[in-house]
């Protein structure tokens, strides 16, 4: 039988090596009247008109689920959003391919990547969410999936995106993670009437990055993560950093453990700057969202150009500059 010294010499072991763990306890004497919702909160400028169609479902009492999906289709299907969908920068073979995801508050999910010639592949991930055993599907395999229901084919590469792209040619410079003009991932969380919480993610991903190259936008846990009890993160910057840290489940696991939103992605991010070292940090962008059971939101980003987009009853839809290490 295990004795009292032998029990706290194991928490004071799991302290140790846990080092994020604060509390088990995740706010239980948490009042419900004191919960705001419906929420919802995206990525970048963009952000703004996607939360629009989301909140025209959740004020009418609709789903999370149904309020991500129609709300990130706004910036998919707009040409003017450069890193999303129709009109996004292609890779350095001309090619534009996109990446989504999607979770619901029962942990279902679904994720495209490397998907060609599709408008809307957050739909597709819903699909495959909906109606495959699988989560992700990439590819030939993804496109023959999206025709095989419905989605029609279409050339994604506008005149302003093929432009850009051949300008670039000229000198093949590749510098992925130059945000300056075009900016990144849409990522959208909700938490509905109901009390439920959902997540997007959609992507076309660094501009003229390798033919092939698939960012964490598509995997859950890294790009996008809902856990119905606790509450969901996103993420938008240099993708291979995120994936590092399976950010947004770590995201998730602080908030589980008792921080704020905004305290679990400010610990995420310095734990993609650890690596980093003595190198520049000011020339690399990632950033969070979050959103708990409570209504509560928070972001954090490395680099002080990130903007989020919040909609709530009593403050509206606004545009939101977020807190960064630099």
């Amino acid at each position: 039988m295990s004795t009292r010294r032998q029990f706290l010499k194991r928490l004071t072991f799991l302290s140790a090596a846990f080092p994020f763990i604060k509390s088990i306890n995740i706010k239980k004497s948490f009042s419900k009247e004191k919960i705001k919702k419906p929420v919802v909160i995206s990525t970048w400028w963009f952000g703004v008109e996607a939360n629009k169609e989301a909140w025209n479902i959740l004020k009418a009492g609709g789903r999370a689920l149904d309020a991500v999906e129609a709300g990130v289709k706004i910036p998919e299907a707009d040409p003017k959003v450069k890193s999303v969908g129709y009109g996004g920068l292609p890779d350095r073979d001309g090619h534009v391919t996109l990446d989504a995801c999607i979770m619901d508050e029962f942990s279902n999910c679904g994720a495209v990547a490397f998907l060609e010639h599709i408008k809307h592949p957050i739909s597709v991930a819903r699909l495959v969410m909906e109606k495959t055993p699988h989560i992700m599907l990439v590819g030939e395999g993804a496109l023959k999936f999206a025709l095989s229901n419905g989605f029609k084919k279409e050339n994604l590469l506008t005149p302003e995106a093929e432009k850009d792209w051949k300008e670039w040619l000229k000198n093949s410079e590749y510098k992925p993670w130059d945000f300056q003009d075009v900016h990144d991932t849409i990522g959208m969380l909700a938490l509905d009437s109901n009390g439920n919480l959902a997540g997007a993610c959609t992507t076309s991903g660094l501009k003229y990055k390798m033919h092939g190259r698939v960012g964490d936008s598509p995997i859950i846990g890294a790009g996008l993560f809902v856990d119905n009890e606790v509450g969901a993160a996103t993420a938008t910057g240099v993708g291979e950093e995120v994936i590092r840290v399976a950010g947004a489940h770590t995201v998730v696991e602080y908030m589980r453990n008792g921080y704020s939103p905004e305290d679990a992605c400010k610990m995420t991010i310095e734990r993609i700057l650890k690596r980093f070292k003595n190198k520049d940090k000011t020339d690399i962008q990632v950033a969070f969202i979050a959103l708990n059971k409570f209504g509560e939101y928070g972001t954090y980003a490395i680099t002080s150009d990130f903007q989020y987009a919040l909609y709530t009853e009593e403050e509206g839809n606004r545009l939101l500059q977020s807190k960064s290490f630099y």
